[in-house]
């Protein structure tokens, strides 16, 4: 009787106050989702079923509480209009906003309450003798900084004025306590954060990978501010004078010559760091081999806003990209926008082993497949021209130029365009084949390589003939044509494995030779490629010949 009297003290208790109250911090600039959360956590004290008579007041405490739910500006207005009870920050600090917005929360009354470690004595006390309360839930999301940078021109003062301190404050202080404080700053994790506070048992993995994932947040909310300021600070300043001050003493031999339409640079100088924020895309299936794993990333760094290229392309139809399908279809996708004509670049383990631009887009798909049909059987087709429905047909039906029977079968094809009819058409070659819609890649941007232990840097190869200035040194001047074709071939070389040859005739490569330690032998399979056609051809080299005109032979 005794034990039953017990019990239900404790059910008058725990049912008279309605629980335990916790606190949730929701200060959002997305507020997508707003009211499903709100009304979420508010009936999270409705759900429990309890008997109170045979649970010790310590369990009851775990389970049976209710959300007061705090809140800044217009994320409290938005939350009374969707019907669920919220108390100001104001009323938790007795201070009110100021200036302009720019101190809502950086308070001890909101951070005390978050950071406080629950299992130390002594951090309680503290905040008893200050009446403060603890946080059990922060949910903060940032000003949108990445798109007012990102959506037209914006004035610097207007920048700055994007740029967040509360949020990533209240982040950064809720994700290190995440043991006793759960962060969230992603609209997709509502679901999975009212199911966890349903639960009974606590889940130290669900804590860190939310602490993971706000510390991301910030990291890269952080890297596109750098980013912009170091763009708009070096705006008209003379990188000499940067060297001298020694802001970049910490720049380890990472200074080249660059020109002076990279975003990156100022004059010859790098940052001294920086910071890549990388997105994941998807995870494939294995990388360059089966027993590698590997994943696809896209960059979101401000530079790379609409700057098009593969990382971005729509994928229309077709089997999941795999490793080398990215690296094929990047190659490709290169070369071809290298070229305002219309044409065709079929590329086979990112070399190009047909590319060919006459006037007219169908003829330049059979000669690029031409110019090396076994090496095409399987590869990547590239067109910077829209394809439409003559040309799904050719590509759909065309046979091998070794038999005439055998259907040419592609990894992917990738075009800046499709026509309605044309797609479906190409959707009708295979269930497998893999169809890209790609934005021509921007130009200035910054190539990284990793080496062991480290990166290169260097700005994008965006040289075209039209930039550089020749003179003839033969005894006969070229003629328009030939000088046609020695561009044509200039512009394939480029994409080649070093030691790169490229022979070409009529803006079609006839052969191509590539990727050997000797560059006489790059030559001889060149040669043995283009045959008898390679008479009255041009021919390009991505470097000298060291030994003489002598020993250039096949």
């Amino acid at each position: 009787m005794a034990a039953a009297e017990a019990g239900a003290s404790v059910a008058v208790e725990a049912t008279s106050s309605a629980g335990v109250v916790k606190q949730a911090l929701i200060s959002l600039s997305d507020k997508t989702d707003l009211a499903y959360l709100g009304n979420g956590l508010q009936s999270l004290g409705m759900n429990h079923y309890v008997d109170f008579l045979y649970y010790s007041y310590e369990y009851l405490k775990e389970i049976c509480y209710r959300f007061s739910i705090i809140s800044t500006g217009g994320t409290a207005s938005s939350l009374e209009a969707a019907g669920v009870n919220v108390t100001k920050v104001e009323q938790i600090t007795n201070f009110p906003e100021m200036l302009d917005g720019r101190v809502k929360t950086l308070h001890p009354s909101i951070h005390g309450g978050i950071l406080a470690r629950r299992d130390q004595e002594h951090h309680l006390k503290a905040l008893n003798e200050h009446g403060i309360g603890t946080f059990d839930v922060v949910i903060v999301n940032l000003y949108p900084f990445y798109n007012k940078v990102t959506s037209g021109v914006i004035s610097f003062e207007d920048g700055i004025e994007n740029i967040d301190i509360g949020g990533p404050t209240l982040i950064r202080a809720a994700a290190k306590n995440h043991k006793d404080v759960l962060v969230v700053v992603d609209h997709e994790d509502y679901p999975a954060l009212l199911e966890y506070l349903q639960g009974k048992q606590d889940n130290r993995q669900f804590r860190r990978m939310l602490a993971w994932k706000a510390f991301q947040h910030v990291a890269s909310y952080d890297s596109a501010v750098s980013e912009w300021l170091w763009k708009q600070s070096n705006k008209g300043i003379d990188p000499d004078h940067l060297k001298r001050s020694g802001v970049y003493m910490l720049v380890l031999s990472l200074c080249c010559q660059i020109s002076s339409h990279s975003w990156f640079s100022v004059g010859d100088v790098f940052p001294p760091n920086f910071t890549v924020p990388l997105s994941l895309k998807s995870t494939l299936r294995y990388g360059e081999n089966p027993h590698q794993k590997a994943a696809f990333y896209g960059d979101k760094s401000l530079s790379l806003v609409n700057a098009g290229g593969i990382a971005t392309a729509i994928q229309h139809h077709g089997k999941e990209m795999s490793y080398n399908n990215y690296l094929d279809a990047d190659a490709a996708w290169n070369c071809v926008s290298e070229f305002e004509s219309p044409t065709c670049v079929v590329v086979k383990h990112t070399n190009p082993c047909g590319v060919a631009s006459p006037q007219d887009i169908l003829e330049a798909y059979r000669l690029a497949v031409k110019g090396d049909p076994v090496s095409a059987f399987g590869g990547i087709v590239a067109f910077n021209t829209t394809i439409n429905e003559d040309l799904a047909k050719e590509i759909r039906e065309f046979r091998s130029p070794t038999d005439g029977q055998t259907r040419m079968f592609y990894e992917v094809v990738v075009a800046p365009s499709y026509t309605e009819k044309g797609l479906e058409i190409l959707k009708g070659k295979s269930k497998t084949l893999r169809i890209l819609e790609a934005k021509r890649s921007g130009k200035g941007m910054l190539s990284l390589r990793q080496v062991s232990g480290g990166w290169l840097a260097q700005e994008s190869d965006d040289l075209t003939p039209e930039d550089i200035t020749s003179t003839t040194v033969s005894e006969r001047a070229p003629e328009d044509s030939e000088l046609s074709d020695a561009k044509f071939a200039w512009l394939c070389a480029k994409h080649v494995k070093s030691n790169a040859i490229v022979i070409t005739k009529d803006n079609c490569m006839l052969g191509m030779g590539s990727g050997q330690p000797n560059r006489l032998e790059s030559l001889r399979i060149a040669f043995r490629k283009a045959g008898e056609e390679a008479k009255g051809a041009a021919l390009a080299s991505d470097a000298f010949f060291p030994f003489g005109k002598k020993n250039v032979a096949y």
